[in-house]
């Protein structure tokens, strides 16, 4: 038996499915159907001119990502990359880019009954159309996010004609 949370949103289940992460002390929840792999940091290669949140490109098996600062696009203190860093492949919008944050920390099934509206002093911090709201997980608070709207409908445009297609840049 399924319960629909809203048309559209992608919470069709009574469980909803996240894979787990943490950025500036604070845990994340994405909804794992927007994750396609997590990977340990490669060499990121600097964009000059980019937005201050574009760490890079990286080359993921012949296809060139964009790399994000999560950290700094949500307006938190940057961390230095660290042995338990990783890249969250992600697709926003039929663009692949990676997700720079701090550690993954776990898939969880989180059910949709946990799930809340996310307080005001959470708003405050960050831009409320990122979130999707608070998920209680035991004793712990999940703070879930939008990725579709962590990133702009411009930016996620842009960053698409940073990456390249399928096919082998490297080879001519």
């Amino acid at each position: 038996m399924k319960k629909t949370l809203d048309e559209g949103s992608g919470f069709s289940e009574e469980n909803l499915r996240l894979v787990t992460f943490e950025l500036s002390g604070e845990e994340f929840g994405v909804d794992i159907m927007q994750v396609s792999e997590v990977i340990p940091v490669p060499r990121i290669t600097r964009i000059p001119q980019a937005p201050e949140c574009v760490k890079g490109l990286i080359n993921l098996r012949g296809k060139i990502l964009v790399v994000i600062d999560l950290n700094k696009r949500l307006d938190f203190s940057s961390k230095e990359t660290d042995s338990l860093s990783r890249i969250i492949i992600v697709e926003v919008k039929d663009t692949v880019l990676g997700m720079l944050v701090n550690s993954v920390k776990e898939v969880i099934n989180l059910p949709l009954s946990s799930i809340q509206p996310p307080p005001e002093m959470i708003k405050s911090k960050i831009n409320a159309e990122y979130l999707v709201g608070v998920g209680k997980v035991g004793n712990r608070l999940l703070i879930l996010l939008n990725l579709a709207r962590v990133l702009g409908e411009e930016e996620i445009e842009e960053l698409s004609e940073l990456s390249s297609p399928d096919e082998d840049i490297l080879t001519e």
